[in-house]
């Protein structure tokens, strides 16, 4: 499944929890991991929802050089 979200649309942390809770409710719905990747990427993603951990956990290096 595929689809496009336009993070500059997110208003704050009310917008980030909305993506968060999208991103949990397909994972729980599928039992599967979802992935989060940026655009024209489909190798590092970015957030993800971790079944095994019922959450949705940042899976880019938060470091930048």
């Amino acid at each position: 499944m595929d689809f496009d979200v336009d993070l500059r649309e997110l208003q704050g942390q009310a917008g980030v929890d909305t993506l968060c809770d999208f991103l949990r409710t397909i994972g729980r719905r599928l039992g599967k991991p979802v992935s989060m990747y940026s655009e024209g990427s489909s190798h590092s993603p970015v957030l993800g929802f971790d079944p095994a951990a019922d959450r949705v956990v940042l899976l880019a290096d938060p470091h930048f050089d």
